[in-house]
């Protein structure tokens, strides 16, 4: 199973009020009908198969006109080899009021069990939040478009679906603000209720839950922010395994399966995985809309004016060269900018892209640095990262010793020990003559031998720190029982080194 756990951009610049109000409102609503569903189910569930049992057994009784589409319905979309089981008098007794039935020939009881039974029956549906706030293809109440979106079946469908609309939309809302991401997510459920009537309108199964809803958050995801990687969990039995993507590889696999298992098992799944693709499609539609009217763009002049907070110009126009294509142009004044404000960092963002897309390589790892150097100093460890990434992939090797250092213990700190090792290795190789090679060293062998469980390795850091270079006196007691312990763990004679 898959399961999201974060992704990359997880602030916002404002608490996300109307994500947390529609989390609380299905949670409430949950707590409220939760366990009368659970109370109405079996009693409505039981009568329906009664009826059906006894139509199919005694297709001349008399039905109401409700009662009698219910039947055909079934009838419809069951197998016949199953229907002709049903109406058999030799199959397996369903119940006890199976068996009397059975019994019972006479035409006037049978006709008056089958009214009772459709009282019954009317009764039910007419009391059931299923039949009337749940959405019914064959016969939608114009409440239950909206209503339908906010009921749950159980715990890990409430839970599920909770957790798909934080991750995507609470980011959604920082971008589009409370007014458009509201409306969104509501035309977004009816839409996904519409597809789900087209691709089966004559259903009279309820289909309930957000997400029709939570699938154009998706799609929405998708459009608004295709490059951003997903922190993802894959685990199978006892394995476990945590992996990153970015959204443009993830959610459109997550879409070819939906259309997969609707085209191959459509509602016998008990999922309605048609309204998820057409709550998706829906949304990556809207989100291009959204875009490219302007409305997203207003909704963001609306929220930096009730924060407070405002671009500086020079990183406008810098936005704006970069947009246009005048990439001189824009170094240019973001140059003058940082001359004045060499930490900010949203100046060194664009002009890192402005390098990037005028292809000076050189100047663009030169920018990355910086950046990196700057995420270092505010200890945003998965920025920084991602910087170094980005630098690596560009070609940089010899990343300065100090920040790679710290870049490493960022590393180690997520507890990525191979990771680290390797990193503490190439920093070491790459500044021989640097105190932060002799740290590197000491921090690969601790991390060798005592997170790996490779003593060979470790000795092999540790004998490297001693014979270093650079000045190591100070740290010598630690060179020597790192060795020690090495050699211990590794079955090898201890052997102090001679003083030279």
């Amino acid at each position: 199973m898959l399961i999201p756990l974060r992704h990359e951009n997880m602030e916002g610049r404002r608490w996300p009020v109307v994500t947390f109000a529609l989390i609380a409102l299905n949670v409430l609503i949950f707590f409220g009908t939760h366990w009368k569903i659970e109370e109405q189910e079996p009693e409505r569930i039981e009568v329906r198969m009664h009826v059906l049992v006894l139509a199919a057994t005694h297709p001349e009784l008399n039905m109401p006109d409700d009662v009698e589409k219910f039947v055909n319905e079934v009838k419809r979309r069951a197998p016949v080899a199953a229907w002709q089981k049903l109406s058999s008098r030799k199959r397996k007794q369903e119940d006890a009021w199976d068996g009397q039935i059975r019994d019972v020939e006479n035409a006037q009881e049978l006709q008056a069990e089958m009214d009772t039974l459709a009282q019954k029956f009317t009764e039910l549906q007419n009391k059931s939040i299923l039949e009337n706030y749940a959405f019914v293809p064959a016969h939608p109440r114009p409440i239950s478009y909206l209503t339908s979106m906010f009921l749950h079946i159980g715990w890990l469908h409430l839970i599920g679906n909770m957790w798909f609309l934080w991750l995507a939309g609470f980011i959604l809302e920082d971008r589009w603000g409370r007014v458009i991401y509201p409306i969104f997510y509501l035309l977004a459920g009816i839409a996904a209720s519409l597809v789900h009537t087209i691709s089966d309108p004559s259903s009279i199964v309820p289909a309930l839950g957000a997400s029709g809803a939570v699938a154009a958050l998706m799609g929405a995801f998708l459009v608004r922010f295709p490059k951003l990687k997903i922190h993802m969990l894959w685990y199978m039995l006892i394995f476990r395994v945590r992996f990153k993507a970015p959204a443009y590889w993830l959610l459109p696999l997550w879409l070819l399966m939906e259309v997969f298992y609707g085209s191959l098992f459509g509602q016998a799944s008990g999922v309605a995985h048609w309204a998820h693709v057409g709550g998706f499609v829906f949304g990556a539609v809207a989100a291009l809309v959204i875009g490219r009217t302007g409305l997203e763009h207003e909704a963001n002049v609306v929220i930096e004016d009730k924060i407070g907070w405002t671009a500086d110009p020079a990183v406008v126009q810098g936005t704006e060269c970069l947009e246009k294509g005048n990439f001189d142009e824009g170094i240019a004044v973001l140059k003058k900018h940082l001359a004045v404000k060499p930490d900010a960092i949203d100046a060194h963002s664009i002009l890192r892209q402005l390098y990037w897309r005028k292809n000076d390589i050189q100047a663009y790892l030169e920018s990355t640095i910086k950046l990196c150097q700057l995420h270092v100093k505010a200890q945003d460890a998965e920025v920084a990262l991602q910087d170094y990434q980005e630098y690596s992939n560009a070609g940089g090797d010899r990343m300065p010793a100090a920040t790679w250092l710290e870049l490493c213990r960022m590393i180690e700190g997520q507890q990525h020990y191979d990771r680290a090792v390797t990193e503490y290795e190439h920093l070491a190789k790459a500044y021989p003559a640097e105190r932060q090679s002799l740290l590197a060293l000491l921090s690969a062998g601790r991390l060798a031998l005592k997170q790996l469980d490779r003593p060979s390795d470790a000795l092999m850091y540790y004998k490297a720190a001693r014979a270093s270079k650079v000045p190591h006196a100070d740290w010598e007691s630690n060179i020597q029982a790192g060795i020690q312990a090495a050699e211990k763990a590794a079955g090898v004679p201890y052997a102090p080194a001679s003083n030279p």
